[in-house]
């Protein structure tokens, strides 16, 4: 097979939690180039209708569903909205997140509980529903989380202080790890990106305080920007990575390295 032919998505659908904007939009442009059907999720509707327009734009169509994954009832319709127009969901794209920052001391236990129950929490209730409804019987699935590198490590000293963040990106990479090994038997691989830092709302703050040293600690001397998270997500969603699973690729300019 040729490699154009590993690396085509013609005839797969792929839902996007998190997608209408940042690395998860990014990503669905990426899938949307390679032929895939994208489906996106996200809680706020406008939201959606603009990355909708701006595929649409570019030449793709992309369904959208207003969804909360916090909530199993949200989860649910999601998925039920996604089958009933596809009739299956080849490819889960995990990248719903928050993050909050504040010096663990002080960090408010509400705070903690929104961001495990949307990065941890969220993303196994959707991979849940998306791999016993889907995924399983058809005996096909890729799945990609989208992880961090604060997962992996701790924070440069005196910059960031995100432990709910560190800690739930954390988990993600090991759920990687852990429903790979489980999932295997049904011919589904789960892999994750790990992002340095990347412009976007989410990191809008840190970057305003921070860019410079961030930039000054990467060896590429650069932040991520609109294309570097496209060609590792197809790869890893095509099935040119049919034999890659339970792994995490960092995409941080070689920040985690330094």
């Amino acid at each position: 097979m040729s490699v154009k032919k590993l690396l085509d998505l013609s005839g797969k659908v792929a839902l996007v939690t998190g997608g209408s904007r940042g690395l998860g939009l990014q990503i669905a442009e990426a899938l949307a180039e390679m032929g895939a059907s994208i489906e996106l999720a996200a809680r706020k509707t406008d939201e959606l209708e603009q990355a909708r327009d701006h595929l649409g734009h570019q030449g793709a169509k992309a369904g959208i569903t207003a969804s909360d994954i916090t909530l199993p009832e949200s989860v649910s319709a999601l998925v039920d909205a996604v089958l009933a127009r596809h009739g299956r969901i080849d490819i889960l794209i995990n990248n719903a997140g928050t993050t909050w920052g504040a010096p663990t001391e002080e960090h408010p236990l509400e705070a903690w509980q929104k961001v495990v129950n949307l990065n941890l929490t969220g993303t196994f209730m959707v991979t849940q529903a998306v791999g016993a409804r889907s995924m399983i019987p058809n005996r096909y699935g890729r799945i990609l989380n989208i992880a961090s590198i604060a997962g992996t490590r701790g924070n440069p000293p005196g910059l960031l202080k995100t432990i709910a963040y560190n800690t739930t990106k954390g988990g993600l990479v090991n759920f990687t790890r852990a429903l790979a090994a489980e999932w295997g038997a049904h011919n589904i691989t789960v892999n994750a990106l790990a992002p340095g830092f990347f412009p976007s709302k989410m990191t809008r703050g840190s970057i305003e305080r921070h860019g410079e040293e961030l930039i000054r600690r990467t060896p590429l001397g650069r932040l991520g920007d609109g294309e570097d998270l496209k060609g590792a997500a197809v790869l890893l969603c095509s099935d040119a990575s049919r034999h890659i699973t339970g792994q995490i690729l960092g995409i941080d300019g070689g920040a985690s390295i330094a």
